[in-house]
């Protein structure tokens, strides 16, 4: 009998590495929040212990979840989470000391997008909580309070991409969290900046009321618009 020539797509199945299936457990714990961003993870024996592996397993796992970006080893210190997702993580680490302006030529596009279909999928619940998140910001902003001005605004603008319906937009624009809190922080302190300007917030909350996707998309490619024009006078001042 001939036999039959070999083929790789029908190799023998093998269990996956036990690596594997630790990063899928680490992975797991920081991505429904039970280590949040910030946090440390237990130490290694607690983790060699709790898993039932050796050593240089968990070890061999913590090393590729600190090159994708999800977690950082701190020398001496310990390992904390750096970021909920590996995307997250990699547009942390892409964006680096890149200028504002590649942020904002990036959120064009989702912020329209997400726009112009929550105006048609966005239910009443999901404005009027659009709506408490500009009070909100409003409220920090006259009270020169940062964190909670920028967690509302984050609110508001992560909550139009949730209420377009469209999940994949939705985790798109949430792993832009990291480097849209950074570029925030540097322009809270820069004169010039204005927090409670109503376009892309006042006003895109009004055309998603109303139902009218081709203003809710303008509405938001405006805020866009009007952050960049006073990012490249920031740069034209400093140059």
């Amino acid at each position: 009998m001939t036999a039959e020539p070999a083929d790789p797509a029908l190799e023998p199945v093998r269990r996956p590495a036990l690596s594997d299936e630790v990063i899928e457990r680490i992975r797991a714990r920081i991505a429904s929040g039970d280590w949040p961003v910030g946090s440390r993870i237990p130490p290694e024996p607690e983790l060699m212990r709790r898993l039932q592996v050796a050593r240089g397993t968990v070890r061999e796992a913590v090393r590729a979840l600190a090159h994708t970006g999800l977690l950082e080893v701190r020398r001496g210190d310990g390992t904390y989470v750096k970021a909920k997702s590996e995307l997250s993580g990699a547009v942390t680490r892409l964006y680096g000391g890149s200028d504002l302006g590649q942020l904002l030529e990036v959120r064009e596009g989702l912020d329209a997008q997400a726009a112009r279909l929550a105006a048609a999928r966005a239910d009443d619940s999901a404005l009027d909580a659009l709506a408490d998140a500009l009070r909100r910001r409003t409220a920090a902003w006259e009270a020169g309070d940062f964190e909670a001005w920028v967690t509302a605004d984050w609110d508001f603008h992560a909550g139009v991409a949730d209420a377009s319906g469209n999940a994949l937009l939705a985790e798109l624009y949430r792993n832009l969290a990291g480097p849209l809190r950074t570029a925030m922080a540097e322009a809270w302190s820069t004169s010039g900046f204005q927090g409670a300007d109503p376009v892309g917030h006042e006003t895109l909350l009004a055309a998603l009321r109303d139902r009218d996707p081709a203003e809710a998309g303008r509405q938001a490619a405006a805020n866009v618009s009007d952050t960049r024009a006073w990012d490249e006078g920031e740069d034209s001042r400093r140059g």
